[in-house]
């Protein structure tokens, strides 16, 4: 990493580092599409600021961020993932595939911590005029939100209980 660690990459690492947490978050990117950054996000800011972010300024906060997530985080992972075969095939190129794909999951890592930083910065100038909860209660309530915001199927996506419960402990 090029940059200091922040408290909300310091959580979203601690967080993310339970495989069932992980387990929820890619289930709800790869079926509904939704950013996992946003969602470690919502937990963040509920967890540690005890903050509801207002449904305006979720949406606000995904347009933000939204240009980079498609185009550069997205992009590194289907480089990472398109890259799994080669790297596992046993040819003559698979030690360069390999090593290629490690260097671009790094790439894909900071350009997640990147995405990060540029909503905690965003959020800095804004929470202090949100309303406040217990913790438990802001963090349902900011998924839920974000949840609708990307409720485009007709299967309405489930609350990612893990993830709460992790980012719980993870303020303990």
């Amino acid at each position: 990493m090029s940059e200091p660690s922040s408290r909300f990459w310091s959580f979203s690492l601690a967080v993310y580092s339970d495989t069932i947490v992980q387990a929820e978050c890619l289930d709800l990117q790869d079926r509904h599409g939704i950013d996992v950054n946003l969602l470690l996000f919502c937990a963040y800011v509920g967890a540690v600021g005890s903050a509801v972010v207002p449904d305006a300024e979720l949406r606000q906060a995904a347009s933000l961020v939204n240009e980079w997530h498609k185009h550069v985080v997205q992009s590194l992972r289907r480089a990472r993932r398109a890259l799994k075969p080669f790297a596992t095939d046993p040819s003559a190129i698979v030690s360069s595939a390999a090593a290629l794909r490690t260097d671009v999951k790094a790439a894909e890592l900071e350009s997640e911590r990147i995405e990060q930083t540029i909503l905690e910065e965003w959020s800095t100038r804004r929470i202090a005029g949100w309303l406040r909860a217990e913790p438990a209660a802001a963090i349902a309530a900011n998924i839920r939100n974000l949840l609708a915001i990307y409720r485009g199927s007709a299967d309405a996506p489930e609350m990612p209980d893990h993830l709460v419960a992790a980012a719980l402990a993870a303020t303990r």
